[in-house]
């Protein structure tokens, strides 16, 4: 089986790399080194562990989650750009094809499993419970930010599942947990805030594609764009380029959602690839 490939796959790292596990600063210098080359499924594999690292005691800074969020969406997104490309009417009623279709979903089905359960059995209860006993301001509104960025891409998988395999309950998943996102961001998140205004653009896609709803879609996405607008003046100096990348991206849907030929091209998210 494939989740066994990737248990043994994982023991071999720990075996080749003497002391991999024995301080955590090892496991982020791997995964950073993974990524320079783009080893992207070790690199997940490094992450795995480093989120278990200590029963997952030990939170994920911003450094660390983000270098998860870049493992995963990099070994998942090949495997979805596979699975557009195979989705084509000239393959429709190719067998072959559609036993290699088969295969590569199974691969992303597997893949979402493993991150969600890392997500929903660690990072986020790990974050609730942190915010339950933490009384200062500064630090609550860290792991605040931490609790959106982690149920943003709860949802992000959720979604990626619901792409590919006909289940309400995946649909229901994200967009729950999209809802939930968003509501903490809109608290607690400046409007201009990288993570917050990819939630809604996320969020929005997953309304136009999934939930097949182009008025929410819309709105939510010019809410967001607007808001931003708004408050131009707080974007942080080191998160300039990804705030207003990602209101460009608002803006570049809104326009294709709008427009009386919808078929040009599909809709952007926030991993910058074009959702089928």
């Amino acid at each position: 089986r494939c989740t066994d490939c990737l248990e043994s796959t994982m023991a071999d790292i720990t075996l080749d790399f003497k002391d991999l596990t024995a301080k955590r600063e090892n496991l982020v210098f791997m995964a950073r080194t993974a990524e320079s080359a783009e080893r992207y499924e070790d690199m997940c594999k490094i992450m795995k562990l480093l989120v278990l690292y200590d029963d997952g005691k030990t939170p994920l800074d911003v450094e660390e989650r983000n270098l998860l969020s870049v493992a995963y969406k990099n070994v998942i997104g090949t495997r979805r750009a596979s699975h557009r490309c195979l989705s084509v009417d000239e393959y429709k009623d190719n067998d072959w094809i559609s036993q290699y279709k088969s295969l590569i979903e199974k691969e992303l089905d597997e893949i979402c499993q493993e991150v969600l359960s890392l997500l929903t059995k660690t990072l986020v209860p790990g974050v609730r419970d942190a915010l339950k006993s933490e009384k200062e301001e500064d630090a609550q509104g860290r792991l605040q930010e931490a609790l959106v960025f982690y149920l943003k891409m709860t949802g992000d998988y959720y979604r990626y599942l619901a792409e590919i395999i006909k289940d309400q309950d995946y649909v229901d998943s994200a967009a729950k947990t999209y809802k939930d996102a968003l509501a903490i961001a809109e608290k607690h998140l400046l409007p201009t805030h990288p993570i917050r205004l990819g939630l809604a653009l996320n969020f929005s896609v997953c309304y136009y594609e999934i939930l097949k709803d182009q008025a929410q879609a819309c709105n939510l996405a010019k809410n967001a764009f607007d808001a931003a607008i708004a408050k131009l003046d707080s974007i942080d100096e080191g998160s300039y380029k990804d705030s207003t990348l990602i209101m460009q991206l608002l803006r570049d849907n809104l326009t294709l959602w709008t427009s009386p030929d919808q078929n040009v091209e599909p809709p952007a998210d926030e991993t910058g690839e074009n959702d089928d």
